[in-house]
């Protein structure tokens, strides 16, 4: 199938050629030779199929054809030079937006929900929430990083968002089953598989509750979005995180199991890249979330 556009340099000499009126004056402002010029509109015209210019006159003037090209191609690069100025003024302003790393769950489950206050106090700042499917790492284009651990990280400054809770969360259509932590024993659990050993597994919940390991048949998921799907739609028991499930249980969509809670020592924390302290739009999302850990 033959291309619908030719080369988009052959428009670049096309428009040099009618704002200049000759090939000559167009040569000298690309920096080419004559010949090249005239060498390009005749292949301008050959893709075209019709003559464009009318050379028996001095200067040259554009045939009807060549009137309406010359009204699309002014239109197109125009649109095209506008394009590059706002991109590049995107760029030179880059304090407009702030791009934030987390994981899958921590931004679906608390990041995103609390979003909506933060454009209503900020609503000139644009936030990029990059998912990660393991814990978030500071990568080229990442101005902020939201990751679960004891702190002390290498890669920014660290400061602390708030602590975890852990807890046994369901479906309110299972609490007749579930009752006490005696019932998880021979519960359906919902399992994470994660390569990242800082998070609790149900064999480490059960261990550090001093509870018996669980024999029964479990699912696993590999990620914290789909095992809370499978607690809400009421396929088993997961291990809720507070960042995770926390608005869940407040909201009575899950049921969290009384007297189960575990506080592990690590915590939720905000990573600050050097190279992000000085930009305004981080230092603005970075007081906003510390303002919010108070508040809530």
């Amino acid at each position: 199938m033959a291309p619908l556009l030719p080369p988009l340099r052959l428009f670049a000499v096309f428009e040099a050629v009618t704002r200049t009126g000759s090939t000559q004056r167009a040569a000298i402002d690309l920096n080419v030779t004559q010949p090249a010029v005239s060498q390009a509109l005749k292949t301008l015209e050959d893709f075209v199929g019709v003559r464009l210019f009318d050379r028996a006159t001095r200067p040259i003037t554009l045939t009807p054809a060549g009137e309406i090209l010359r009204t699309g191609v002014s239109e197109g690069l125009g649109r095209i030079t506008d394009a590059v100025e706002r991109a590049r003024a995107l760029y030179l302003s880059a304090d407009n937006s702030v791009t934030v790393a987390c994981t899958v769950g921590t931004a679906t489950y608390w990041l995103m929900p609390r979003l909506a206050s933060f454009y209503a106090d900020h609503p000139d700042i644009a936030v990029n929430v990059l998912t990660t499917a393991g814990s978030a790492e500071v990568l080229p284009g990442v101005d902020l990083v939201i990751r679960y651990g004891s702190g002390g990280w290498k890669d920014g400054h660290t400061v602390k968002l708030f602590d975890e809770k852990v807890t046994p969360v369901f479906s309110p259509l299972m609490r007749d089953s579930i009752r006490s932590l005696d019932d998880l024993r021979h519960a359906t659990l919902l399992h994470v598989v994660n390569a990242d050993t800082t998070w609790l597994t149900w064999k480490d919940y059960l261990d550090r509750m001093g509870l018996p390991d669980n024999k029964a048949l479990g699912r696993n998921f590999t990620n914290y979005v789909q095992a809370t799907q499978a607690a809400l739609s009421g396929q088993g028991v997961m291990l809720g995180w507070e960042s995770n499930t926390g608005d869940l249980v407040r909201e009575g969509r899950l049921k969290a199991l009384p007297g189960a809670e575990y506080h592990p020592r690590e915590a939720f924390h905000l990573v600050i890249p050097a190279k992000s302290e000085r930009r305004q739009a981080c230092q603005v999302f970075s007081k906003w979330l510390n303002a919010l850990m108070t508040v809530e």
